[in-house]
């Protein structure tokens, strides 16, 4: 089995739901809630990394490790890159990076990753996807969509509906039956190349798309993508997120 650590980034700031790691869900804050899910995934450690003392007390309180970063991080992977060297983590190791607004986490797409970046040693990254059905979805530009090779190796990923069917029904961004992949946020890397990330100019494609995963494409690296056949459960950005995500965990544990 895959030697792994999951990582979970959390700041306080947050334009839509205040203090959003902070967020209670069934009794507990929301960032310790992602951190006893991830845990199920069986890394050999679980650390949240944060800027906040208020996080970190949150954390400790509840028997989750924590460690304090700097507030001036640019981006997630800058802040795990701080957390690699606190942990003192070799260059091989395998970091899965979980995001701080999702408590509903499939354990298994986590490991799945992990392991996936393991059996890729061409690969600095991995990644996952799943099919997307929704002509909607598809044409959502909050949708990040991804193309890959034949090797199952990203070749690009964009809010644009990709790729795009030229002799689509009706014209218009339709989906071609299983062509369509929607990209999860949930990233594995290699320790090393996590410290080697900050250094990395931001790439013209990442500043128009506004995504940080085509800086490392732009630099000629590879990621690897998982195609899961589930769906990751809904993630925290908005209040109404937050009420369902309640409703869905308080059912759960009632």
């Amino acid at each position: 089995m895959t030697a792994f650590h999951i990582i979970v980034p959390a700041r306080l700031a947050s334009t839509r739901l205040p203090n959003k790691p902070l967020a209670d869900i069934a009794g507990a804050p929301m960032i310790v809630q992602v951190a006893r899910r991830a845990a199920l995934a069986g890394a050999e450690q679980v650390v949240v990394a944060t800027d906040a003392e208020e996080v970190r007390r949150a954390c400790e309180a509840h028997g989750v490790r924590a460690v304090m970063t700097r507030a001036d991080h640019a981006s997630g992977s800058d802040r795990l890159a701080e957390a690699c060297e606190l942990l003192s983590l070799p260059d091989d190791a395998v970091v899965v990076n979980v995001q701080g607004d999702e408590p509903l986490i499939a354990p298994g797409m986590i490991r799945a990753c992990a392991d996936l970046l393991t059996a890729r040693p061409q690969c600095q990254m991995a990644t996952v996807a799943h099919e997307i059905d929704s002509d909607e979805e598809f044409a959502n530009p909050n949708v990040v969509k991804l193309v890959t090779d034949a090797q199952g190796l990203a070749l690009y990923f964009s809010r644009a509906p990709i790729p795009w069917w030229r002799d689509a029904p009706g014209g218009g961004a339709r989906i071609k039956p299983s062509a369509v992949l929607r990209h999860v946020g949930l990233y594995a890397y290699r320790a090393g190349f996590l410290r080697r990330f900050p250094t990395l100019s931001v790439s013209p494609l990442e500043q128009i798309e506004a995504l940080e995963q085509l800086r490392v494409l732009w630099h000629g690296e590879r990621i690897a993508v998982h195609v899961s056949p589930e769906r990751p459960g809904p993630g925290v950005d908005t209040p109404e997120d937050l009420a369902r995500v309640r409703s869905l965990m308080e059912g759960a544990a009632g």
